[in-house]
């Protein structure tokens, strides 16, 4: 959410940058937004004035009845009387035109920076650099779910009768992979630093309309019947609102943590061919990475996240790209985003494994997630995000990239201590 005095000041910036998002529709919410923050505070400057005069003429009142001049003192009664009922009314409005505001104001996107590329969508994404020699085989790679099959690794149909589409089992070598790999990344983080955490799985709607857009939200949440909470669809989401409300002291930061967690999406939207088996499902685990830090210090701390997941995959032989998000594929509460592709030799190209991103102060300010400085100043913090890993989706690159021509699945050195000393999988 943007600041308001940002908006008041600079209408034509922030209707440049909906523009720049393809978002037309929302271009008369800027001056709408304009009208009632206008209405707003000429409210306020009203009931100042009404209080001022109500405690004016309230002193006023106890003198009058001092001097005995009673009728005078039941006059200015009755006027503060009507001042009480008019402020009264000033009170209820302040609240429906603060509640349009605020409404507004969550749908307007935050600024994205300069360096984003202009583009409508995803297809106009721009790739930034590549990572290891992507390797095609000279022999056939199944489909992931047939690499698995052959190990008796995972069970689609059990889970559709237990659970529905969207849902799996996973079993033997293959289940330990998928554990071994989040245990991997866990110790790969803490390593750089970070502190581990193992985060609320469920979060109040206050949460999740602080760290995501109204579209976000319907097209991700699960909500639990009965109850204000959503089941989370990352571990971002609880994470950040951990500070929720917090003065942080400015030499406490930044705060590096990585938490693990299982995600629940709805995953509204394709389903084709490449997106069967465990690519596109409801329930799947993640190893994430957060960072409330200084403002000046977010581009630094962007450039970190993002190179710790290059890092990551490449300890396991996965080439991957990193691909700068244009405006139009930047979700509304992001500044900047680079996604994580990792490499297919089946496909014979690159799919998402992770997306990094910088959010500025979005999600502090409709968290309340504050910085006192050193000068007593409070000022909002700046968070961003990072996927380490979310299997079972790197399973897909990882069985790819290890498969070997004798159907074995090759463990790659920094993950053998995890899968108990095994080289391959047979």
């Amino acid at each position: 959410m943007l600041d308001i005095k940002f908006v008041r000041e600079n209408p034509d910036i922030v209707k440049q940058n909906i523009r720049n998002k393809f978002q037309e529709e929302k271009l008369p919410l800027v001056d709408e937004v304009l009208e009632l923050d206008k209405e707003n505070r000429e409210i306020k400057q009203e009931l100042q004035s009404l209080q001022a005069d109500r405690n004016r003429i309230s002193k006023e009142i106890g003198k009058l009845m001092g001097q005995g001049k009673r009728e005078e003192a039941e006059e200015a009664k009755k006027k503060v009387a009507d001042f009480a009922e008019r402020m009264n009314e000033l009170a209820e409005k302040e609240k429906d035109v603060e509640a349009r505001l605020k409404k507004d104001m969550m749908v307007i996107p935050n600024i994205i920076d300069p360096s984003v590329p202009i583009g409508k969508d995803d297809s106009e994404n721009v790739e930034i650099e590549r990572f290891g020699e992507p390797v095609i085989p000279d022999f056939e790679i199944p489909y992931h779910t047939e690499i698995m099959e052959k190990f008796n690794g995972i069970d689609m149909d059990a889970a559709g009768r237990v659970a529905g589409n969207g849902f799996y089992y996973l079993m033997g070598d293959i289940a330990r992979l998928h554990s071994s790999i989040l245990s991997y990344a866990r110790d790969f983080m803490i390593g750089r630093g970070f502190t581990y955490c193992v985060p609320p799985f469920m979060i109040r709607s206050n949460v999740v309309t602080g760290v995501m857009s109204f579209a976000e939200m319907d097209a991700m949440m699960y909500k639990i019947e009965g109850e204000n909470l959503y089941l989370i669809g990352t571990s971002e989401h609880s994470m950040i609102g951990k500070f929720i409300d917090t003065i942080n002291p400015e030499e406490k930061l930044p705060y590096t943590l990585t938490s693990y967690s299982p995600c629940f999406r709805k995953e509204k939207g394709a389903h084709g061919i490449e997106e069967r088996g465990v690519y596109r499902i409801h329930q799947f685990e993640k190893q994430e990475m957060i960072v409330v830090c200084k403002p000046e210090e977010s581009p630094m701390w962007y450039d970190k996240l993002w190179q710790n997941t290059v890092d990551f995959f490449r300890t396991l032989d996965i080439p991957v790209r990193t691909l700068e998000c244009c405006s139009g594929d930047l979700a509304d509460l992001k500044v900047k985003s680079l996604d994580v592709e990792a490499w297919s030799p089946r496909q014979k190209k690159y799919f998402e494994v992770g997306s990094c991103s910088n959010l500025g102060d979005a999600q502090a300010r409709r968290l309340g997630i504050r910085v006192k400085g050193k000068d007593g100043k409070k000022y909002f913090a700046h968070t961003l995000n990072n996927t380490v890993v979310a299997p079972p989706r790197m399973l897909i690159a990882f069985l790819e990239n290890n498969l070997q021509a004798d159907g074995t699945v090759r463990i790659p050195k920094a993950l053998q201590p995890y899968m108990g000393g095994q080289t391959v999988i047979k």
